[in-house]
This record gives structure tokens, sequence and C-alpha cells, in this order.
């Protein structure tokens, strides 16, 4: 019986084609193929770099969100998908680019080092190849080190509604105004020349912005962040948290420097293993924010992922023969062995099922592109109401469903018996300084109602984080401004409560009438 892996005596000898008889590329017909994509896809140079770059500005072009002269963010971290949007966007910046591309980018590098084990030298020598690189490309770029979390404020965990785009005719419009502007006589050339303009005019040349270089981590935050991956129990957990403080620091910097868009190299492979490890964690309901184009969960600051369509053999395969620089620096998860987490597991699954399979993660891939952002009872992408404070997905999960494991939990926690406060604790907040309680009301009698502050946060996490925060023993080495969103939402929710019976509510024929 045939199975997989079986050895028959060798592979059988292949004979070389006959003169006058080589494989052609399947596009132009005439040039000798240098890559194989899939099977009897063969592409010479010129035909790949034509399909690499169709495939970016198709992604862009077709969903039409970045508007010209918008201030747009690329986050690049070093490594080969990100690497090869960075030079996708230098090159539709160019002169020479058939159809240029017309926002202003900038480019932020976190560096990770303190939470993957580097040395301070070998984090300095890091940092010296990401400034050539860097000042090779010529954006302005902003360095931030991770232990800049423990100085965020709380604000960067708030939602900020987004100002409407308006429909396809505005976008057209934009264009055109645009295009005026850059054929306006002199007259016009002092907007262009504008900070946020003059990049679109050279954006090969030097920075048109001044850099944010790394401020040189203090010994205090260095241990403070160590010793909160250090009291994290599974390395799963690890890559979670990583990835909520880096997309905490990112939004904190655009909105610093009024960027409204965030470009993340995300490759079609790398959002297949992403969508079933999301369904692993119980993300099952924000699939559509983690995996699809855009990302609207932060309002004012739109996520979007331009090289969605590309595998990583593409990416390798263009980095390789157009010579795009990167950074190798070791991940948290650098000689992890398989089942260390349940990101390297299922990424092991996933490009071993891609070997024996080729279409499996096209077919995961086009399964997410049919995931739709509309929860229940509401048609608006992005609906008002209470957000994760780690994540800020919608919370858009019946809690009064007992059915599910989070209206399971949900109910746990509202079944706690909640002890009555004091009578001075209507006129006096429970969280006002010179009490001396730090992170104030869950140290005793407060607005929350109860004495365990775990579980004040926790009821204010998504399903997915509260699995997480499990692996988290104590919540003291989480960053203040965590811990400060979180005593705020729970001295409105306190307040809110406490002017309840004070409301007045329309009656049930009123309600009808205003609706019809």
């Amino acid at each position: 019986m045939c199975q997989v892996g079986e050895d028959y005596g060798g592979a059988p000898s292949v004979r070389p084609p006959p003169p006058g008889c080589e494989p052609k590329c399947v596009k132009c017909k005439e040039g000798l193929p240098v890559v194989v994509i899939r099977v009897g896809d063969a592409f010479c140079r010129n035909c790949f770099k034509a399909f690499y770059v169709h495939k970016f500005r198709a992604m862009l072009g077709k969903n039409r969100l970045i508007f010209p002269g918008e201030k747009v963010l690329l986050a690049w971290s070093g490594g080969p998908s990100s690497s090869s949007m960075v030079w996708q966007v230098l090159e539709g910046l160019s002169r020479d680019s058939a159809k240029r591309l017309r926002f202003v980018p900038g480019v932020i590098y976190i560096d990770e080092g303190a939470v993957c084990g580097q040395s301070p030298e070998d984090r300095a020598q890091t940092l010296v190849e990401v400034k050539l690189i860097l000042q090779t490309v010529g954006f302005p770029w902003h360095i931030i080190a991770l232990e800049e979390v423990f100085s965020l404020p709380p604000s960067v965990l708030r939602y900020f509604a987004q100002e409407p785009t308006g429909t396809e005719g505005a976008y057209k419009a934009a264009v055109d105004s645009f295009l005026q502007q850059q054929h306006a006589p002199a007259r016009g050339e002092e907007q262009l020349s504008e900070p946020g303009t003059q990049g679109l005019q050279t954006p090969a040349g030097p920075p048109t912005a001044a850099q944010t270089e790394a401020r040189p981590p203090t010994a205090a935050q260095t241990e403070a962040l160590s010793r909160l991956f250090d009291s994290v129990k599974t390395l799963t957990a690890k890559e979670e948290l990583l990835q909520t403080l880096r997309t905490h620091l990112i939004l904190h910097v655009a909105r610093t420097h009024s960027y409204s868009k965030v470009m993340t190299g995300d490759s079609c492979t790398r959002l297949a293993i992403k969508l079933m490890t999301s369904l692993a964690l119980g993300r099952g309901a924000f699939l559509a924010w983690d995996t699809g184009f855009s990302d609207e969960r932060h309002g004012d600051v739109v996520v979007v992922r331009p090289m969605r369509d590309h595998t990583l053999k593409e990416v390798a395969f263009y980095n390789r023969l157009f010579g795009v620089p990167s950074v190798f620096t070791p991940a948290i998860d650098t000689k992890a062995p398989e089942k260390a987490s349940i990101h390297r597991l299922m990424e092991a699954f996933m490009l071993r099922l891609q070997a024996q399979f080729p279409s499996t993660v096209s077919t995961v891939y086009r399964t997410s592109e049919k995931l739709l952002k509309a929860p229940r009872d509401s048609s608006a992408g992005v609906p008002a109401g209470p957000r994760c404070l780690l994540c800020m997905c919608t919370l858009d999960i019946d809690t009064a469903d007992s059915a599910t494991a989070f209206g399971a939990q949900t109910s746990h926690l509202s079944q706690t018996p909640a002890p009555t406060p004091p009578a001075t604790a209507l006129t006096t907040p429970c969280c006002s300084a010179g009490e001396g309680r730090p992170q104030g009301c869950c140290q005793g009698a407060g607005p929350c109602g109860r004495e365990d502050p775990r579980a004040c946060i926790i009821e204010h996490l998504c399903y997915g984080c509260r699995v997480n925060i499990k692996d988290l023993p104590s919540l003291d080495p989480l960053p203040p401004y965590i811990l400060a969103e979180a005593e705020l939402r729970r001295q409105r929710a306190w307040v809110a409560q406490e002017i309840q019976e004070y409301l007045i509510e329309d009656s049930d024929e009123e309600a009808h009438t205003g609706e019809s």
C-alpha cells in the first residue's frame, strides 16, 4: 500500500529538456524563469517584480482607505515582510513610479531586546543596524524601547471616534484636489513645502521630520519589564502580552505625531496562522479585526495590512532577488520547542500542512476574507459599547448567556456578594489621595463593590484576554497606565450605578413613537 514518505528506491532520473525547449516565463513567454511560486507558475525576474508590486498596489487601491496627503506610520520590525512593505512604499513614492503613492510615510521600530534576552551590547549593535537602514530609506523614523510602556498615559486605552471619510466620490475628490495642488504654480508651492507634504516630493532624500531616538531605558524600567514577563507562567501568555504592549506603543506614537493610519507587514501565511491561533485562544469574535485588511478598533487610528496577499515564499524570493535589507533579531519564542506555546504549535502545524497540501494557507486566508465586522444587533463596523481593557475590542458577547464560557465567567463574577459600603462612601471618593491606598478602591470597599482587585480588572476584559491574564499571578507588575484606566472605569461604573435611580427613562409608548 502506498504511504506518505515511503521510499521507492530513490527519485527517478529526470532528463534535461532538449536544446531550444527550455521552460519560459508564464507571463511574458520569453524570459527564462528564475522563480517558481506554485506548480506551473514560473516567472522571470521582471515579471515577478511586476506581479509582486501589482499585488501591493491592488490591495491599497481596491480598499481606498488611505487618502492623498494622509500621514501613515509603517510598523517595521526588521523582519522580511515588514522590510518588503517599507521597500514597496519607498519605490511607490519615487519619481520613476508609474502610479505614485500619495500618502506621507513614517517608520516606527520598537526595541524588544529586554524581553527577548538580548544583552545591552547586542541591543546597541542592533540599533546601529536599524539606524543605518532607516537613514538609507530616508523616511521620518521613530525608535522606541519597549520599556516606554511604563510611561504611557491611560488615554492610550480609550476609543476616540474617527472622522467620517465619506463615500467613493469623496476619495476621488480628494485625489483631484491633491493633483491640482501638485500642478499649481509657484503660489501653491508654499503649501507643498509644509511638513507632511514635503516628503511626497523627495521621499528618498533627507528626512522631512525630526526623528525620535530611543532614549536609553532606565535600569528601573528594564527591571520592571523583566519582572513583568518573568511573572507570566506560559509562553503563550507572554507572546500575547508582548503583542498587546507593542500595539499600545505604536498607537501612542501614531496619535502623538498625528498619524491616522498604521501599516503592518502581516503576510498571507502569517495571517492564516494568526486566524487559527486566535480561534484556539478564544478570540473568534474578533477574527475580522485581527486578520482583515483594516482594523478600526482604535477609532482615530486605523491599522491596515497591505501585505496580506503575499505569501512568505513570495516575500523571501523578492527580498533575495532585489536585495531588500532586513535586520535579524531574536524573538521571544526563538529556540523554543514546537509545543512550548499555542503560537508555535499552530505555526508548525500550518507550515507542515502547507508543505504537503500547497493550498492550505490560501484556503484559510480566503476564509478570513469572508468574515464580517458587523456584530449582533448593529450594522456599524465599530459600535459604541464597553471595550476590552487590553485588546480594545468591543465586548460583543452576550454576558447573560450562561451557555458560553464568557457568560459563565461573567455570571460567576456577578454572583460575588457585594459588601455594603460605609455611609461615607457616597460623599468621600474611595480613591482620593491621602487615604494611602495605592490602586485605590479595590484595596477595600469602594465603587467596584468587591474586595478582590483581580475581579475588578477581569470584568473589563474580553474572554481571550481573561484566559491570558490567568497566567499572571499578580497584577502589580502591570504597567501603571493599565491599572489607572481600570480604576477610572470602575469609578465611572460606580457613579453611573449610584445615579441610575435618578434618571428618567422613556416609557414604551414614547420609545415606540421615537423609533417611528
